[in-house]
């Protein structure tokens, strides 16, 4: 391992004196070292990193049952990108307890996304990249809320799964997401981040739009509410959960497009 720096930067505990080698535990972590242009210092990352196609070849150790460790200490990486949120505290306070120097990324809104990357860019040795890729998400976002500040705000069904139907409460992700563009979610008054809803309940409450979050076809998600259409007229929409659900740079332009598609739907 090389030697290490210890600061007390936000969640980062200890820095890593010029990471050369990296292991990422999160879809979006692996997305920000490629953003970064530092992917040849990848030696593994998690199920489902995906995005770039390069992604899926490298090997993996992380997934939802947890974290391989075998596999991380016998590839001794400098540094490791871990979820806070996502990945289990136990796995990475274990981590931690064997020497290894891990960054954590917890986005809670927006604006996370840039200034974590920016920290990032310092540990990869990546930082002038970091910088401009993080000033230009940013400015994107903040054109985002100025283009839909006057929009007329617009009720929306968000929602991930429809066996059992699940939606966005106030805090959840895509709740924060859609109000940059003056939509709010049906169920903002949930008590939690993810609420099982009635398909009675949405009818009840009669959102302006649907929108599911899935790879399932636009036609797929029509049919399921067809059978309510004599008291529920709000139109479907899809937008892709692996870019909509993930903290990275893909985001700003999958917004953008989705809240034109909720606003000129509902126009």
């Amino acid at each position: 391992m090389v030697r290490i720096l210890c600061v007390t930067v936000l969640v980062l505990l200890c820095r890593p004196a010029l990471a050369q080698s990296v292991v990422t535990l999160s879809p979006h972590l692996t997305e920000w070292v490629y953003s970064l242009g530092q992917q040849h210092k990848l030696l593994a990352v998690s199920a489902y990193s995906d995005y770039p196609q390069a992604a899926k070849s490298l090997p993996r150790v992380a997934d939802a049952n947890g974290v391989n460790v075998k596999a991380i200490v016998k590839l001794q990486p400098d540094v490791i990108l871990a979820w806070r949120g996502g990945n289990k505290p136990q796995d990475i306070a274990r981590l931690r307890q064997l020497g290894f120097n891990v960054f954590e990324s917890q986005p809670m809104v927006l604006g996370d996304i840039s200034k974590e990357l920016r920290q990032l860019g310092e540990i990869l040795e990546a930082a002038d990249r970091a910088k401009k890729l993080a000033e230009n998400f940013d400015k994107q976002l903040s054109q985002i809320a100025s283009q839909f500040d006057s929009a007329s705000p617009v009720s929306v069904f968000y929602y991930m799964w429809n066996a059992p139907l699940m939606s966005a409460g106030p805090d959840a992700w895509a709740s924060k997401l859609l109000a940059q563009c003056q939509v709010k979610t049906l169920f903002h008054d949930a008590h939690v981040d993810y609420p099982q809803v009635s398909v009675q309940e949405v009818i009840r409450r009669q959102p302006d739009l649907l929108v599911a979050a899935t790879t399932r076809s636009l036609s797929t998600e029509q049919a399921f509410w067809s059978s309510h259409e004599n008291v529920l007229k709000a139109p479907v929409l899809v937008v892709n959960p692996d870019i909509f659900s993930r903290y990275t740079l893909r985001l700003i332009p999958e917004l953008r497009s989705l809240c034109k598609q909720i606003h000129q739907t509902d126009d």
